[in-house]
């Protein structure tokens, strides 16, 4: 990011600001994350991202228009964004513990996955986590 000038905010639900924990531990970080939005409550998602989440609160759709809503009201270059469920409750069978859906957004292109997560909630958030920041940097490679 920094070699390239290019700046990253995060939106997260299920994994609570991990994301911009992971990333903040970095020393220097702060040249290129400019912050998060950790929006789990639903009303969150919808006035400060604009998400509309007519499509599931765990979509595909949710989290683009998550990492798409961040990237505008921080005004980054890049974005990475996360919901889902991490348990232990709130699972169905269509939507089990442990599913995530997450966005990377690189300049105009945000991608989307869904990913299914095994264990306890901690194991899932960062696994998530994690997954989301490799996620960020395969898309930055293919995009930039």
């Amino acid at each position: 990011m920094r070699e390239r000038g290019l700046t990253v905010s995060s939106a997260e639900s299920c994994t609570g600001g991990m994301i911009a924990s992971l990333i903040t531990r970095v020393a220097g970080s702060s040249d290129y994350f400019k912050g998060s939005v950790v929006s789990y409550a639903v009303e969150v998602k919808e006035r400060v991202l604009g998400v509309d989440v007519s499509d599931g609160v765990v979509s595909e759709s949710t989290a683009r228009q998550m990492a798409d809503g961040v990237a505008r009201v921080l005004l980054t270059d890049c974005a990475i964004s996360t919901t889902g469920v991490a348990g232990p409750g709130g699972g169905t069978a269509l939507m089990p513990v442990g599913t995530v859906c997450m966005a990377a957004r690189v300049g105009t292109h945000t991608a989307t996955r869904t990913y299914h997560f095994e264990g306890d909630r901690e194991s899932v958030i960062l696994q998530a986590a994690d997954a989301a920041l490799a996620f960020l940097w395969d898309e930055m490679q293919k995009n930039l």
